[in-house]
């Protein structure tokens, strides 16, 4: 059961979902694990609901797996975040992947969501900014399948602030999965 907190994010979510799965099939276009898997990807988050509805998803989960995962999580960061300013992708695996499969995945944050296909954000007064998609789509010798991220983005900033507002959140959040599991 999702609790009322969450119950915006995870239609929105859907919403997501089923878009992206409606442009995909226009392509064709079927995530299989890539070599350039973009659950090695460095991503960074940016909303506190998504850290709190990913938590809840792991806190869910069984003793076992969550230390699992912790322990996954901590040598991501150990390993992403050394002593060096630089912080750049080493293509580890997220630390709630396993054996190709996201333990959480019904809980997965929106860029988990939506990577992978050609896309364009619109900003206010400025043309959109558009993304080829993965390499694994080949999407180079297809004709683009309209998809507009920007209303995602309005709507989950809308949902972010009401969260916000009601937990007193006002400093700005950017982690990763293994970030967000180990500081919740």
């Amino acid at each position: 059961m999702i609790p009322q907190t969450f119950k915006s994010l995870a239609a929105l979510y859907k919403a997501m979902d089923k878009t992206w799965n409606k442009i995909a099939a226009r392509y064709p276009f079927k995530c299989s694990g890539c070599k350039d898997n973009c659950c090695k990807s460095l991503f960074f988050h940016y909303t506190y609901i998504e850290k709190a509805y990913l938590t809840h998803g792991f806190n869910a989960l069984d003793q076992a797996g969550k230390e699992k995962i912790l322990t996954r999580a901590k040598n991501y960061c150990e390993k992403t975040f050394a002593k060096t300013p630089d912080v750049k992708s080493l293509k580890i695996f997220c630390p709630v992947n396993e054996n190709g499969r996201c333990l959480l995945y019904p809980f997965r944050p929106m860029i988990c969501r939506l990577h992978g296909l050609p896309h364009e954000l619109s900003r206010p007064g400025l043309s959109p900014v558009m993304s080829r998609g993965c390499d694994a789509g080949l999407f180079d010798d297809k004709s683009y399948v309209k998809f507009d991220r920007t209303p995602f983005y309005q709507q989950m900033a809308q949902i972010e602030i009401a969260f916000r507002q009601g937990h007193d959140k006002t400093d700005r959040i950017k982690e990763t999965v293994a970030q967000m599991l180990i500081s919740q």
